[in-house]
């Protein structure tokens, strides 16, 4: 819902790796998130509101705004590394390592 379909056709890639997960995302932040923000509790904007909406309608979506406090928060209780992101004006990546 947050990626920018402008200037990439480019997929959100997932990437096993042995010791860790990256996931990428085509588009950096928009509107109200920015570089220095971004990840904030309570910060979020979103590129289309129609295909949030939908994606709420359809049950991919609980609540706007909470994604990464929620993934945050069940990776502490797992006992996972806290979360390592990279956000750049055209993309996020992210990285998930093991309990």
């Amino acid at each position: 819902m947050h990626r920018t379909y402008e200037t990439s056709t480019a997929p959100v890639r997932v990437t096993w790796l042995s010791d860790r997960v990256e996931i990428m995302s085509p588009g950096g932040p928009f509107g109200l998130v920015t570089l220095e923000n971004f990840g904030e509790p309570g910060i979020a904007d979103y590129r289309n509101p129609t295909i949030a909406e939908a994606m709420r309608q359809l049950g991919y979506v609980q609540r706007f705004g909470v994604g990464i406090a929620r993934a945050r928060r069940s990776l502490s209780d797992n006992g996972n590394q806290e979360l390592l992101f990279q956000v750049e004006p055209t993309y996020v990546a992210v990285t998930i390592y093991p309990a």
